[in-house]
């Protein structure tokens, strides 16, 4: 084993026990680190012990990735852990004080997650909202303007890099356009390159030194006809214009935005430029088909592996009586315990 593994993918388990079989495959694969869903999650006790026993299989304090936005992308629910609302929600509620209060609701979040031994988080989503943006989306965008995006976008990072849990930023290079859900459909954006730098790709520059980021599974014309994770050009984008230097991890490889085969979908972001494929399914099948194409992680992947996770240290100083105080003034509302 090596100090950050050696193959370069994050995969997801298949219930809230880990299996031996799941173990055994891990073991032996390596893999950067893991993503959790609902069904992995049952109460604090059971999550604490998985998150254990995945890092107990690879033999190392690997990353468990976790999406828990608020609203509709919460992974860790009621009873156990606060409901949030979505995040446009909470924003408009908060009026001019929204990066204050996106950034103590980021704060209470991740402290909620580091408690079960989730050290990373599929946040700030950056993406701009639009009036044609699909639901999936739409509400769980911060705003319509790059400037008010980038602002509470950055809160929320910070906040979460406070606890100690790594923010994953999201959909690079912008996924506000779209007017499909990925998860079914691959959007084509029309925008031309000027209109996307002044405006999608605005918020990802001003947040360019975040450690870890996923890709958008969407077309931008202007640029490539592929899908921006398997487009080389896409990826030269968020590289050299965007000025992402982090980790760049795939959005799930499942999602049938993309074609072919799980190993043609892996095989092709991989060479693109992605560093990292993300599975999330837990299906032992897949995760071996999309293992035989993800590769070994090499120089520069494993650099900026070892940067992301160096970031995972925490300020145990902070008050979380009085945040939660704030937080509920700010929306003159109770908060759901």
């Amino acid at each position: 084993m090596s100090e950050l593994g050696r193959l370069a993918a994050v995969f997801g388990c298949d219930g809230p026990v880990l299996l031996p079989e799941e173990a055994a495959f891990f073991r032996e694969a390596d893999p950067l680190g893991f993503i959790l869903f609902a069904r992995n999650v049952q109460d604090p006790e059971q999550l604490r012990r998985l998150t254990s026993d995945l890092r107990e299989a690879v033999g190392r304090d690997a990353p468990v990735l976790v999406d828990q936005e608020g609203g509709r992308v919460q992974r860790l629910r009621a009873p156990h852990w606060r409901e949030w609302s979505p995040p446009l929600d909470t924003v408009q509620a908060a009026g001019p004080a929204a990066a204050r209060a996106m950034a103590l609701r980021s704060r209470l979040i991740a402290r909620e997650l580091r408690a079960v031994g989730i050290d990373a988080n599929c946040a700030p989503v950056a993406d701009i909202a639009g009036p044609l943006t699909h639901p999936f989306l739409r509400n769980r965008c911060y705003g319509e303007t790059a400037e008010r995006v980038t602002e509470i976008a950055r809160a929320v990072a910070e906040a979460h890099l406070a606890e100690g849990v790594l923010p994953v930023m999201k959909h690079l290079p912008g996924h506000g356009r779209s007017e499909n859900d990925t998860h079914l459909d691959l959007p084509t954006v029309t925008a031309d390159r000027d209109s996307l730098a002044a405006t999608d790709f605005a918020p990802f520059r001003a947040l360019a030194d975040l450690p870890m980021a996923m890709t958008a599974h969407i077309i931008f014309a202007a640029y490539d006809s592929r899908p921006a994770t398997q487009s080389p050009e896409m990826i030269r984008v968020i590289r050299e214009e965007i000025g992402f230097q982090g980790l760049l991890l795939t959005d799930d490889l499942n999602m049938q935005a993309l074609k072919g085969t799980l190993a043609e979908r892996t095989a092709a972001s991989m060479a693109a430029g992605c560093d990292i494929a993300l599975h999330c399914k837990g299906v032992m099948a897949e995760m071996l088909e999309v293992a035989s194409e993800a590769g070994e992680m090499g120089p520069a992947a494993l650099a900026r592996a070892r940067s992301a996770l160096a970031r995972r240290h925490r300020d145990e100083t902070v008050d979380i009586a009085a945040l939660e105080a704030e937080l509920s003034a700010l929306l003159d509302e109770p908060l759901n315990d």
